[in-house]
């Protein structure tokens, strides 16, 4: 082929790229900077917004906790706009720590768990609460085979003494705090049990220890106690209620503050209206509310706490 062909073949594949270049040019300046830099967020904002992290007090079975929690995070990941991460910890004492080093975001913590962690964390409050959580209560629980009875009032608890006996979680509200306060009302120390008073670490395991007689007597959270007996989990031929204590606070949502500063100023009460207008007319929102145990959420205040606290500090659980 001669050269004028190729000079003009390269001529013409110039000529191609100045009009691909002015037409990129030109399609650019058609977008305005705003809008280029809005898209720009748009895009970043799906993948670069940081997962709002919950957690909860490990008071139950893990397959348990791990079914509700996952399907509440679904839940507000949907109503909140930002994707939303159960993260389960080993013990009460792991999910403070969590909460105080910013590793969680929000807690379901039980009375005295919320207590210890706002008073670690200036600025978080308890936002929410269910409807059971405003008058709690704890259930004395023996193995027929110890010979206790039922008793009207907390001075029954006297009964207990020479019996072996379990707590629930060191740091439980239900499963410790409370029933050793009321304990003490009655005159029992923990050296008049027999043997050392165990500690089962779970509602689910003080149940399991009693039921096979391991523990003749202990104490938990009745919430658990109704839904393990309505599923028929417990050997009520074996085991038996002995005593309902008063009533209490107990379990809450506390969140961090640093929240308004990753999801915006208004995002605590975004939180509290997904857990406020949760609706059991809604299938998977009834879901949510019965895990829970509950019929309804409703928001809750630092000051109900006053009573965990003080008895929290009589006991030496705060210093």
């Amino acid at each position: 082929m001669s050269a004028n062909f190729y000079k003009n073949t390269f001529l013409q594949i110039r000529r191609l790229g100045y009009l691909i270049l002015i037409s990129v040019v030109l399609l650019a300046g058609c977008v305005s900077p705003q809008g280029a830099l809005s898209g720009e967020k748009a895009g970043q904002g799906t993948e670069a917004v940081e997962p709002f992290v919950i957690s909860a007090i490990p008071d139950q079975d893990p397959e348990k906790l791990q079914r509700l929690y996952g399907t509440l995070a679904q839940y507000l990941s949907q109503k909140l706009g930002v994707p939303v991460e159960y993260k389960p910890v080993t013990d009460y004492t792991a999910s403070i720590t969590a909460f105080k080093v910013g590793d969680l975001d929000m807690v379901w913590f039980g009375g005295l768990t919320g207590v210890q962690a706002r008073l670690q964390v200036p600025g978080a409050h308890a936002i929410v609460q269910r409807d059971i959580d405003a008058e709690f209560h704890s259930v004395f629980i023996a193995n027929k085979s110890s010979g206790l009875l039922p008793f009207p009032d907390v001075s029954g608890l006297a009964s207990l003494k020479g019996h072996t006996f379990t707590f629930g979680s060191e740091s439980s509200t239900s499963g410790r705090l409370m029933p050793q306060y009321y304990l003490k009302q009655a005159g029992v120390s923990l050296a008049d049990f027999k043997g050392e008073a165990g500690f089962s670490g779970s509602h689910d395991k003080t149940i399991q220890l009693v039921e096979a007689g391991t523990y003749e007597v202990g104490v938990l959270n009745e919430q658990v106690w109704e839904s393990r007996t309505k599923q028929n989990e417990v050997d009520l031929e074996k085991v038996q209620v002995l005593w309902r204590s008063p009533a209490y606070f107990d379990y809450h949502w506390v969140i961090r503050p640093d929240v308004t500063e990753r999801y915006g100023s208004d995002f605590v009460d975004r939180v509290k209206q997904a857990f406020l207008t949760l609706d059991p007319n809604l299938p998977e929102q009834k879901e949510i509310l019965d895990l829970f145990g509950a019929q309804k959420f409703v928001e809750t205040a630092d000051s109900n706490y006053a009573q965990i606290e003080e008895i929290a500090r009589e006991l030496g659980k705060i210093k």
